[in-house]
């Protein structure tokens, strides 16, 4: 059993058939005998591509004929537990025995793991060192208090486990440099598992390093056919953090292959997204910009023999398991011809493809690489009637611009064998790809087609609607684009899916708008109060701290008259337990201003509601300290604010088994509340549209960019604590 399973692992792990013939004889003669021999002799093997293998050199490498004793297991065990004997005195049990056993096996290198954990407890444990375990040792060890790194420096990454998220101090940049050390090298791309080598691979990589020096260059590539969502931040971050945590270039591709969907609004937009993330493409490049060489490789891969022109029909060749076409095997000449002719426009839309023979690892069969479409292309117009598809363009995108690391979502996997293919097949330099886990949020939807539906029936304004989680969504609602890549670093370098929950977006946000935002007062509900004892002839301005934790960063001044606004819901006729704000007989501070105001007289109106109160105030240093200080605005602007919240009821709002009435069924009729008559206070008069404010005591607010002269809008970004509900 144990050599079949090393067969198996050999098979899927090695597509070179003559070095994989060689390593089946050493398993098939039980002379590699472990996992770790197994690994070792796939590294020589990737690491010696071309030449023969030296059988002698070969066995040295992967411990061919090595025997560890029991005694030498033994010895190296007690060496190590003699070096970290005081700590483990100390700690006991507590103690990382995993530690132990790393070190006796770099000393014995091709020792069995499970022998040298047996020994390692029979040391250390009961038999000998420690003895049998106390109450103590069972108890969990307390966790020791990190210090919060500082914003800038850090972001906390995290590993997701069951949707929660375990934080650890280490930034995006520290977790893709510690991708590098799983990565292969530039020029190494033989090493890579499943890599296929060709008799012009090494010439070939040795082409591409004299090009890049050994850069390391990845891409990023949307589709110019909508507005890039959270799950685009990931790739973001991941593909240009990657090129820049190991000192690469990254390029902005546009891959724009279908002329029906595309618009130059949705060009702009995702570069200003890119760019506001914090990212500068090292070139802006468009699969359009290598349509006549795709053409080329196109009549050249015909003409191996390895592409041909078929009549089926999409709904045909739909599915895993469509008929095989009756014309894959139509002589080259009359494929040459019949691409010309697509070329041409002789064919209708739908009635002639390209396609290209393999099978993939999902059994899709011969993807198709050319289809015609009559519809002129943004950029070149009418030049041409046939496009190529992902299948074709992308692999052969990313050998043009000699990408070294071609890193895309775990849904691409199954086009890794294509992507090795076609390159090889045409005999071009073949990067590598590597997928990454996907980057997907609760409450929400992000396909385009979706979002549309959403705007079409009224739900939405646009795709910028900071109810979405569209990138430029996001921005108008005032997500600053630090606290998006700190929640990537969060969620971590993942190779899993990661479904995250809103709420953990929105702390990222609160941390980072507590360190850039600064205060201002508003009042949503507005009610009016006069002072009558007003102390100055002269209305006096309140220094306020634009950071109260830190006044070091500047104040602002606020008038302070006899008339100020307080929230309705701080005032109460009637004191019930555990309420400490206004109320008759319950004075309260008013915050920055330096005085203490008592409740003397209540004014309703005829229906029997508080509309005013008339009260006295006394300067603080004098009054006795109050329960409570509330925010206030004296001669403020009147604005509009906009408050959000979820835009559906239900986590998965498309899955049927959770909303069975479809995703539009689950709006939230509560999702925007709109007050049109919230009073600010006037520090904020110049303030421009995505600028972001802390309103004391309400959340965080930023600056909409339907602001006009005179009347100022507002969106909530986030409240300032998390809502125990939501989370």
């Amino acid at each position: 059993k144990a050599t079949g399973t090393l067969l198996y692992n050999a098979a899927a792990r090695l597509k070179d058939p003559k070095h994989l013939s060689f390593l089946v004889g050493y398993i098939a003669r039980r002379e590699i005998l472990t996992d770790l021999q197994l690994s070792a002799a796939l590294e020589y093997v990737r690491s010696h591509p071309l030449e023969p293998l030296d059988a002698s050199d070969f066995e040295r490498a992967c411990g061919v004929g090595v025997c560890i004793t029991p005694e030498q297991i033994e010895e190296a065990v007690e060496a190590v537990v003699s070096e970290h004997r005081a700590e483990l005195l100390a700690e006991r049990y507590h103690f990382n025995m995993g530690l132990l056993m790393g070190e006796a096996r770099s000393r014995l290198r091709w020792a069995d793991g499970k022998t040298i954990k047996n020994e390692v407890d029979l040391q250390v444990g009961a038999v000998h060192l420690l003895g049998p375990k106390t109450e103590a040792d069972l108890e969990k060890k307390p966790k020791t208090a990190k210090a919060r790194p500082a914003l800038v420096e850090k972001q906390k990454a995290a590993v997701v486990e069951n949707g929660e998220v375990v934080t650890e101090t280490q930034s995006l940049l520290e977790q893709l440099r510690g991708e590098a050390l799983k990565f292969h090298k530039p020029g190494e791309n033989y090493k890579t598992e499943g890599y296929v080598v060709t008799p012009n691979t090494m010439a070939l990589l040795k082409q591409h390093l004299a090009i890049t020096g050994g850069q390391v260059r990845t891409r990023f590539p949307p589709e110019p056919n909508g507005i890039l969502h959270i799950g685009h931040a990931k790739a973001i971050n991941f593909n240009f953090g990657y090129a820049k945590a190991n000192g690469g270039v990254c390029f902005l591709r546009y891959d724009d292959t279908n002329p029906e969907k595309e618009e130059e609004k949705y060009f702009t937009a995702i570069r200003e997204m890119v760019e506001w993330l914090g990212y500068q493409p090292y070139a802006v490049t468009h699969a359009s910009d290598y349509f006549d060489q795709l053409y080329t490789w196109a009549l050249e891969l015909i003409r191996r023999g390895q592409a041909y022109v078929c009549h089926q029909k999409v709904e045909e060749i739909k599915g895993h398991n469509p008929p095989p076409s009756p014309w894959r095997d139509r002589p080259v000449e009359e494929s040459l011809l019949l691409f010309e002719d697509m070329r041409k426009g002789k064919f209708g839309e739908g009635e002639a493809t390209l396609r290209m023979k393999l099978v993939m690892e999902d059994g899709k069969m011969d993807p198709v690489a050319y289809r015609v479409k009559f519809t002129p292309h943004h950029r070149t117009g009418d030049k041409w009637c046939i496009y190529p598809t992902y299948d074709y363009t992308h692999c052969l995108c990313d050998s043009i611009e000699h990408i070294t690391h071609s890193l895309c979502t775990k849904e691409f996997q199954a086009r890794r064998s294509s992507y090795f293919w076609l390159c090889n097949a045409l005999d071009v330099y073949c990067p590598v790809q590597w997928e990454y886990g996907r980057l997907n949020l609760l409450y929400t939807v992000v396909s385009k087609r979706k979002i549309i539906q959403l705007v079409e029936k009224g739900a939405v304004r646009d795709w910028d609607d900071p109810r979405l989680f569209t990138l430029t969504a996001l921005r108008r609602r005032g997500f600053p684009p630090e606290a998006i890549n700190n929640f990537c670093a969060r969620v971590g370098v993942t190779v899993a899916q990661a479904t995250m929950e809103p709420h953990l977006l929105e702390a990222c946000a609160r941390e980072v708008l507590n360190e850039q935002a600064p205060r201002a007062m508003a009042v949503l509900e507005p009610l009016k109060v006069t002072i009558t004892n007003f102390p100055a002839l002269k209305a006096p301005e309140v220094l306020v701290p634009n950071f109260p934790a830190d006044e070091s960063r500047g104040f602002h001044k606020v008038p302070f008259q006899s008339t100020v606004y307080i929230e309705e819901t701080d005032f109460r006729e009637e004191v019930e337990k555990g309420y400490k704000r206004l109320a008759p007989g319950q004075p309260v501070g008013l915050r920055h201003a330096g005085y203490v105001i008592a409740v003397q007289n209540i004014i309703k109106d005829a229906s029997g509601c508080v509309i005013e109160l008339e009260v006295t105030c006394t300067k603080s240093d004098v009054a006795e300290k109050p329960k409570a200080f509330i925010h206030w605005v004296s001669e403020p602007l009147t604005c509009e604010v906009r408050l959000y919240e979820r835009l559906f009821l239900h986590k998965n709002p498309e899955d049927s088994s959770e909303v069975p009435g479809g995703f539009l069924s689950d709006l939230n009729p509560d999702s925007l509340r709109i007050v049109r008559n919230a009073l600010v206070d006037s520090s904020v008069l110049s303030a421009r549209p995505f600028d972001k404010f802390q309103f004391e005591r309400l959340g965080y607010f930023s600056v909409d960019p339907d602001s006009e002269d005179g009347k100022m809008v507002f969106n909530r970004t986030v409240t300032l604590k998390e809502d125990p509900g939501k989370a």
